[in-house]
C-alpha cells in the first residue's frame, strides 16, 4: 500500500512538470487526508527529495537526492511497462541472479532489479564487471518475448542502440557500438550488456538483459588494469552525469525499439545499430574460440550476426567472439 501511494505521488508530480499540487488535490488524486499527504512529502524528504510548500499553491519538488533510489527513478519516468515495477537494492551479488529468480516467480515483463553495488558482477564470458557504488548504473531488465529461441540475440542489440541513444539524450557524448555487447567512447569500454535466456524446448519463458553503465566513475576508481581501456561518461564529459535521468532514458528508448521490434522485426533495429557500429567497413580481428578470423566487417544478418570478409573474398560469420579493432 506504502509503494502504491508513493507511486501515485510521484506519477503526480511528474505530470505536474514542476509546477505546484495543492494538497487537496493529491489527497482525492491518493485517496486520503491532506495529513495524510503531508505525511508522505515529509517522508519522501527523508529520502533526499527537496520539496517545496507554498500556501494556497501547493507542494513541487525541486531536487531529487544524489543517490538513486526507485522513487527517483519513477519521478519522470513515462514508459507503459519497463521500469514501472523496479525492485532496488543497496548492494547485492549480482542483480542477473535476482532478476533470474524474481523471472522463475512469474514476476511481469518490464520488472527491473537496480543495485547501487554489485560485489560478483559477471560480463560476457564469465568476466568480473567491476561495479563500485553510488557511480554506475547496474541493472537487469526480465523481458517476456513472443519470438523464437533464435531470435534472442537481437536483444543484446536493441539494448545497445538504446543505451547508445539513452546517452547521447543526457550528454554531450557520441558513443559507439563494438559487437556484440560493448559500447565505447573515444575507444573505451563505458558500457557493457548480458543477455541470458530462459526457455524451453521451443518456447521462450523469459530474457534477462543485465547492463553495466560506467557513469560517474573517476580515474582513481579503477583498478590500474583497467585505466587503459575503460571509462565513464563523467571522465569523458568532464561533469557528472545524473544517474536517474539516464537510466530513465535507457528505459524509453528501450521500450520504443522493443515494441517497434515485435511489431516490425529486426530490419529497423539492424539499420540503427549499423549507424552507431565503430566497425563496418573497417579490418577487424575476430577472435573466437575455435580460430581467429581477420577481414573487412562487413555489417549483420536479419540475426544479428556478424558477417567478415577476409583477404580471399571469402565470407565468415561470426556468432560469438572478442573483436579486436587495432590495425596491427
Amino acid at each position: 500500500m506504502q509503494s502504491e501511494v508513493r507511486k501515485k505521488l510521484l506519477d503526480a508530480f511528474t505530470a505536474a512538470n514542476g509546477d505546484y499540487l495543492s494538497g487537496q488535490y493529491l489527497a482525492d488524486l491518493i485517496g486520503c487526508s491532506r495529513t495524510a499527504v503531508w505525511k508522505h512529502v515529509e517522508d519522501l524528504r527523508k529520502h533526499g527529495f527537496e520539496l517545496e510548500a507554498v500556501q494556497r499553491k501547493g507542494y513541487r519538488i525541486v531536487k531529487t537526492p544524489e543517490q538513486i533510489s526507485a522513487d527517483e527513478i519513477r519521478l519522470g519516468l513515462k514508459t507503459k511497462f519497463l521500469g514501472q515495477v523496479i525492485h532496488f537494492k543497496e548492494s547485492v551479488d549480482s542483480t542477473q541472479k535476482i532478476a533470474k529468480t524474481l523471472s522463475y516467480e512469474n514476476a511481469p515483463e518490464g520488472t527491473v532489479v537496480i543495485a547501487e553495488e554489485q560485489l560478483t558482477g559477471r560480463g560476457r564470458m564469465d568476466r568480473i564487471w567491476h561495479s563500485p557504488k553510488y557511480t554506475g548504473i547496474w541493472m537487469s531488465m526480465i523481458l517476456r518475448p513472443n519470438i523464437p529461441i533464435a531470435q534472442a540475440p537481437q536483444l543484446t542489440l536493441i539494448t545497445a542502440v538504446a543505451i547508445v541513444q539513452a546517452i547521447e539524450e543526457v550528454s554531450k557524448l557520441s558513443p559507439q557500438i563494438k559487437w556484440p555487447n560493448d559500447i565505447l567512447i573515444n575507444g573505451k569500454k563505458v558500457t557493457g550488456i548480458l543477455t541470458e535466456l530462459q526457455a524451453e524446448a521451443d518456447r521462450i519463458f523469459a530474457i534477462i538483459i543485465g547492463v553495466g553503465i560506467n557513469v560517474n566513475q573517476k580515474l582513481e576508481d579503477y583498478p590500474e588494469e583497467l585505466r587503459e581501456i575503460a571509462t565513464s561518461l563523467s571522465i569523458e564529459q568532464g561533469e557528472k552525469i545524473s544517474r536517474a535521468k539516464l537510466i530513465r532514458a535507457v528505459f524509453a528508448n528501450f521500450e520504443n525499439l522493443y515494441l517497434l521490434y515485435l511489431e516490425k522485426g529486426f530490419e529497423p533495429i539492424k539499420l540503427l545499430w549499423e549507424s552507431y557500429a565503430i566497425s563496418i567497413g573497417k579490418t577487424i580481428t575476430a577472435r573466437t574460440l575455435t580460430e581467429n578470423i581477420r577481414g573487412k566487417a562487413l555489417g549483420i544478418t536479419e540475426d544479428g550476426v556478424l558477417m567478415i570478409e577476409d583477404e580471399a573474398g571469402t565470407i565468415h560469420y561470426v556468432y560469438s567472439a572478442d573483436i579486436d579493432l587495432s590495425e596491427n
